[in-house]
Parts: C-alpha cells; sequence; structure tokens
C-alpha cells in the first residue's frame, strides 16, 4: 500500500524509522519526571508473545525481511507501518469507524487515520498524562490501602485484646472482609460501566471512608465483624475500576509500567501507615481511647478528604476533560487528537463501547465462558497464596519474638522499600523483554527457598533476629500482580470484556486470599510446620501454571495462525467487514504471553 502524496513517513512518528528512536527507555521511574518514564510504542512488538491484532495486508507469509530487494524492503516497511498504525489500511479503517459510530464511542469525533505526531509530542503528552491520570490513581490507591491495611497496625497495639478477641476471630474478620470484597467485584465493574469510573470510584471512596472512621467505635466480635464485611462490599471492584479508567489513556505497553507504580502503593503506604502508626499509637489514653482507636479515625478522615476531592480529579475521557471547574482542560486540540489516535492505534477495540454503555449480559455470559483467559484467572487464585500468611501474621510474629509494638511498626518498613525496587524491576524487566510469562513467574521462583526455609530452618522463632530477616526477605518478592493486570486486559481485546475480565481476575486473586487464611491455623503455632508445608506446595503449583500458561497461549496462536494463513486476502478483508465474533475469539487477534 502505497501513502498519500506528501504525506509524513508513518504513523505515529514523523522521521522515524520502523524501529523509532526512543528503543532506550528513560530509567527514571518518577511520574513527576521531566522525561518519559518508558519506552515508546516505536520500539518493535513480537506479535507471537505481546499480543497483537493482525492486519489482512500486505501479504506477510512470503516476505523476506531480510532480503535486500528494494522490493522486500518496500513489502517489510508497508509491514512495520501497518503494525504500527493498522488504520493506514483502508478496509481496516472504514471497519472500526462504522464500531465506533454504531457504539456512539465518545472520542469518534477525534478519530483520524491519517494524523501524525512527533516523538517529542508523544513524550510530552505521556508526562502530562502521568502527572494528572496516573499520580491521582495512586492517591487514591493510597486511600484503599489505608483502611484495608492498618488492621495489622491495630493489632500491635492490643486491639485484638481490647475487643476480647482471639486469632481465629482475626482469621474470621479477614475472610469476611475478603468474601465481601469477591462478592461485589462484578457488580461494582457493572456499576462503574454504567455510570463511569470517575463517577463511580469517588462514591467508592466517600462511602468507605465513613466506615473506616466507624472503627473507632468497635467495641466487640459484632462491631468488628460488621465493619469488616461493609468494608469489603465498598471497596471491591475498585482496582479493576482504576484499571478501565487508566486504559481511557495508556496504551497496553505503557499501561503494566504504570500499574507499577500504582502498586508500589501496598509497599509505601505501608511505610507511611506504619511511620503514622508510631505517632497514632501513643495516643493511646488520651480521651480514654485506645491508639488504635485514634489511627481508625485519623486515617478514615485523610481517606474521606482524598474521596471528595476524586469528584474533581477524574475526568471521563480523553475528550471530556474541560468542565466549569476546570475551564482549560489537560490537553489541546491537538494533543486530544494524539491522545486518543495513539491508544486506538495500540488497540481498536478500545472503541467499540461508550464509556457510560452498561454491560448487556449477553456480553456479560460471553466473557464469563471465554476460557482462553481462564488460565489468567488460575494464576490469580494460586500465585499469590505462598507469601499472603506470612504477611498477615508478621507483626503478631514480632510481637511473639519480643519486639514492643512500636518497633513492630517499624521493622515492617524495611521489606516494604525492596518491595517496591522488585516490583518496578520485575516490570520494567517484563515491558525491556517483551516476555510476560516467564519474567512473572520470577515471583514464584523467589518465595520458593523462603519458604521452604520456613518450613525446615531449625532456628525459626528461637532466632529473632534470623526469623525476622527470613521473613522480610520473603516479603520483598517482586510482585507480579501488574503485568498480569494489564495481561489479562490486553487478552481481552474488547472494551466490555476487559471490565468483566478485571473483575473476574481480581476475584480469582481474592479467592486465592482467602485461601489463605485458612493457611496459618491456631493449632499449628508458633512454626506452622503444616502450614508451611501447604505453601510449598501451592508455590510449585503456581509455578506449573504459569508454565502451561505460556504452552496454552503459545498453541492457541498456533491454531489461528493456521487457520488465518489458509484465508485468502480477499477472505480476510471480509472477515474484518463483516465478523460478528468480538474480543479475543477474533481470528485476527493474537494472545500476549
Amino acid at each position: 500500500m502505497s501513502q498519500p502524496p506528501q504525506q509524513p513517513l508513518p504513523p505515529p512518528y514523523q522521521g522515524s524509522g520502523s524501529g523509532g528512536s526512543s528503543s532506550s527507555p528513560d530509567h527514571d521511574s518518577s511520574i513527576s519526571s521531566t522525561s518519559s518514564a518508558l519506552p515508546t510504542p516505536t520500539d518493535e512488538k513480537k506479535p507471537s508473545s505481546y499480543g497483537t491484532v493482525i492486519s489482512p495486508s500486505p501479504d506477510t507469509k512470503n516476505l523476506n525481511f531480510s532480503s535486500s530487494s528494494s522490493s522486500d524492503l518496500s513489502e517489510a516497511s508497508e509491514y512495520a507501518d501497518l503494525t504500527r498504525n493498522p488504520f493506514l489500511d483502508p478496509v481496516v479503517a472504514a471497519h472500526w469507524r462504522k464500531v465506533y459510530e454504531e457504539a456512539d464511542y465518545e472520542c469518534r469525533a477525534v478519530f483520524d487515520p491519517s494524523v501524525t505526531w512527533t516523538e517529542e509530542e508523544e513524550k510530552a503528552i505521556i508526562r502530562k498524562i502521568d502527572f494528572r491520570a496516573c499520580a491521582w490513581a495512586i492517591v487514591m490507591f493510597f486511600a484503599l490501602q489505608v483502611d484495608r491495611g492498618n488492621l495489622s497496625q491495630a493489632l500491635a497495639d492490643g486491639m485484638l485484646d481490647d475487643l476480647g478477641l482471639d486469632t481465629n476471630d482475626y482469621n474470621y474478620g479477614n475472610v469476611i472482609f475478603l468474601v465481601s470484597f469477591l462478592c461485589a467485584e462484578l457488580p461494582s465493574q457493572l456499576l462503574s460501566k454504567k455510570l463511569g469510573p470517575d463517577r463511580w470510584i469517588p462514591i467508592q471512596i466517600v462511602l468507605w471512608s465513613v466506615v473506616a472512621i466507624s472503627q473507632c467505635s468497635l467495641n466487640g466480635r459484632g462491631s468488628f465483624f460488621a465493619t469488616r464485611c461493609l468494608l469489603g462490599l465498598i471497596e471491591g471492584g475498585f482496582i479493576p475500576d482504576i484499571v478501565l479508567w487508566l486504559s481511557y489513556f495508556y496504551t497496553s505497553r505503557e499501561l503494566p509500567i504504570r500499574l507499577s507504580y500504582f502498586w508500589t502503593t501496598l509497599s509505601t503506604t505501608s511505610i507511611i501507615t506504619s511511620l503514622m502508626a508510631f505517632g497514632l499509637l501513643h495516643m493511646r489514653g488520651i480521651n480514654g481511647w485506645a491508639g488504635w482507636q485514634w489511627m481508625f479515625l485519623v486515617e478514615g478522615l485523610i481517606t474521606l478528604c482524598i474521596g471528595l476531592a476524586s469528584f474533581f480529579m477524574m475526568p471521563a475521557s480523553a475528550v471530556q476533560t474541560k468542565t466549569w471547574f476546570r475551564p482549560n482542560g489537560w490537553f489541546t486540540d491537538r494533543e486530544v487528537s494524539i491522545v486518543v489516535n495513539r491508544v486506538l492505534r495500540d488497540d481498536p477495540s478500545k472503541g467499540d463501547m461508550h464509556n457510560r454503555e452498561a454491560i448487556t449480559p449477553k456480553r456479560l455470559w460471553e466473557t464469563l465462558k471465554d476460557y482462553d483467559l481462564w488460565p489468567l484467572y488460575a494464576i490469580g487464585l494460586v500465585a499469590y497464596i505462598p507469601q499472603t500468611p506470612v504477611n498477615y501474621y508478621l507483626t503478631l510474629t514480632l510481637r511473639r519474638l519480643g519486639f514492643s509494638a512500636f518497633n513492630t511498626n517499624l521493622l515492617v518498613i524495611p521489606s516494604s522499600v525492596v518491595h517496591i525496587i522488585t516490583l518496578l524491576l520485575l516490570t520494567r524487566l517484563s515491558d525491556i523483554l517483551k516476555e510476560r510469562t516467564f519474567v512473572a513467574m520470577l515471583q514464584c521462583l523467589w518465595t520458593l527457598p523462603c519458604i521452604l526455609a520456613l518450613r525446615f530452618w531449625p532456628g525459626l522463632i528461637e532466632n529473632a533476629w534470623g526469623t525476622y530477616a527470613l521473613m522480610s526477605v520473603l516479603l520483598s518478592y517482586p510482585y507480579c500482580h501488574a503485568i498480569l493486570v494489564a495481561w489479562t486486559s490486553k487478552n481481552a481485546n474488547n472494551v466490555g470484556a476487559r471490565s468483566v475480565s478485571a473483575a473476574l481476575y481480581n476475584m480469582s486473586v481474592q479467592l486465592g486470599n482467602v485461601v489463605a487464611n485458612f493457611i496459618y491455623l491456631d493449632y499449628d503455632k508458633p512454626y506452622y510446620h503444616d502450614g508451611n508445608t501447604k505453601l510449598v506446595v501451592i508455590n510449585l503449583l503456581a509455578i506449573g501454571v504459569f508454565l502451561f500458561t505460556k504452552a496454552y497461549y503459545v498453541w492457541r496462536n498456533k491454531q489461528k495462525d493456521k487457520v488465518w494463513n489458509g484465508l485468502t486476502e480477499e477472505q480476510k478483508a471480509e472477515y474484518i467487514k463483516t465478523t460478528k465474533v468480538q474480543g479475543s475469539r477474533r481470528l485476527d487477534f493474537r494472545f500476549a504471553h
């Protein structure tokens, strides 16, 4: 296919070659950095391992990209152009324009297959999105993690004794929270898709902050279980909602890196709340309250402020950033065009639904029975169990080892700091290698020797500092959750399916957390030999599930290649134009792995 007269070199970049000039990423991970924090989309993709939609032309079956003939080089260049901008093919562009019009897609007016931009323009826009969207997503996730994670600090202050509870009650409370969280995941996603995440997320935060504040009045087993249930029901679905909102602004290659920043909030919040707890727990006795009561009150009020601010910080989409309290919006008209078209060129399916369009029962059922995503749900179920009981019992174990309540909260900080570093490095490694399965599996390879040591090391518990060091190394593991969430989103290949599949993946994670709460039981303490034996088995199972997932997606892609390559170019074009198949079931889609 030839370029129109006087058109710059193929989108997205003017004056760039097939590989672009930004293949070396900026290693500054700060979202407020003055340069882009990730490789730009000009980096060459590997369709067989990173996921892609196949264009029907040119015929790539017999291309010899190493050939020096001008004919082959021209075809190779054209193929690279279509890889970066599938809408250069008029058949593809016409198909998706029709899809966007029928879906009443909110950004359809700025869809433009021919628009081009420079690498510098895109970097500047990415920095702006990082500062406005990603940064506030991190703040909101901080609000979530404060109110679902401060229970461990309360334990260090003797909350269980104050309320007349034991560790079994604590386990039951965690299970109630997780089951409630799990049950709310899918309904929350359906609400978010109907109302828009820009409306639903702030409502969620305000509602759970009220429950979090009420925990300062806990008076026994019943009130403890009730607040755990309410927090789970309201907080459930928040993470998939945030991922959906961020996907409106980022490409599939950029999203995992941003989600890695997002999930560093887990550890960052742990550090901040540990330092806050050191001060707030010293307030025990003021006004007759325990330190943990003051902690719930103060941290709940912080969450409430974040929730109220979120109503004004979350635009509905790239074309809806201007409003009465933000008259200039986030972007200029040209920047809006770049933001929308760069996302659509990466994943055309992001425009097949309106951002306030409800998911129909038919679409919901189609996503539920999409067995090609089940391997990712299986990973979510088992991959995070091995480290969870150790994390839940960290403060209780440190108190049992003889550390004071205040020192206990400070001792959790080192593992949290290292956890942030390993998470960012793991996600960056996945991006550099363009590999998801084997890189994400490094989490299991990190935790396995630590779990084996917990089971068989004779100095466990007797050696206080050795036990603390072992648990800290385990909890410094490289967290693969950001990779898995973005991976699930990519393989869903449809806005409606993406919303539901994100919820289903998170539900599988929460179900795994429920299982994790029954690993360390009261009869087995303090060494938890039976529990750690189970963790070793589950860790090995998780490695097996990762390997199976890799093999499965390689096999499925080969299946699709065989059928797709057997079609003529006319049949391929007709399929793209007329097929009613959506999501990952399309013949022209290849799974990321």
